[in-house]
Order: C-alpha cells, then sequence, then structure tokens
C-alpha cells in the first residue's frame, strides 16, 4: 500500500509506528508542505492520501480543489481513499464536502480501517 501525507507539524509516519502499524509493507511518504503538491500525488500515486489543512503555501482544502479537477480532466488517478486530518473539524467538513472520503484527526490515523491489517 501507498501511502502519501500533506503534513507541515507532525510526522505522521512515527505517529503510525508509535501506535503498532508494521511500516515493512507500507510505501509512505510525507510532505512538509504543498507546494506542488498535485504533481506530488502524480507521480507517487498513493493508494490513501491524508491531508492536513493548515499548511503552507497551500491549504489541504485548496489542494484538495486542485487534485479535483486534475481528476476531473484525468490528468491523475484519484487516491482509493482521501483522509482530511486536520485538528479543525471545521476544516475537515469543508474537505468532507470537497471530496474526501474521511475525516480524523492526525494522531487517530492509525486507527483508520486501511491500517487494520498492517497493525502488530
Amino acid at each position: 500500500m501507498k501511502v502519501l501525507a500533506f503534513e507541515d507539524s507532525y510526522d505522521i509516519g512515527v505517529i503510525l509506528e508509535s501506535q503498532g502499524i508494521d511500516m515493512k509493507h507500507i510505501e509512505f511518504r510525507q510532505h512538509w508542505n504543498s507546494q506542488a503538491a498535485v504533481e506530488l500525488i502524480a507521480s507517487f500515486e498513493p493508494d490513501v492520501l491524508l491531508l492536513d489543512h493548515y499548511m503552507p503555501p497551500y491549504t489541504g482544502l485548496e489542494v484538495l480543489k486542485e487534485l479535483n479537477l486534475a481528476i476531473h480532466s484525468n490528468d491523475i488517478k484519484r487516491p482509493s481513499l482521501i483522509v482530511a486530518i486536520s485538528s479543525d473539524d471545521r476544516k475537515n467538513e469543508m474537505m468532507m464536502r470537497e471530496g474526501a472520503d474521511v475525516t480524523t484527526s492526525k494522531f487517530e490515523v492509525p486507527f483508520l480501517t486501511v491500517f487494520r491489517n498492517y497493525s502488530s
């Protein structure tokens, strides 16, 4: 499984590992800013995309809107699961309206169903 995170404050890989997620079978990448996010998504082709809202230079919502345009234009394959991981519930709700599949806090990411088969 390929997981791509856009989060500028916390190391999501460390959060996953600290909760017993076996990272040996997960190809994980994290970007600490949203510069060229859609291009990075297109080149990595993640199965799971984790988007924080408060992230420079573009918010998670702006990235999601740009991603949706690229998907609609058939320029990019949509990740199977898009997760809004902001600590602000209102921002997560906005990303849900824009097409995120699920919302959670970044500290609850390891408990998403998609990671169940990877927990030790």
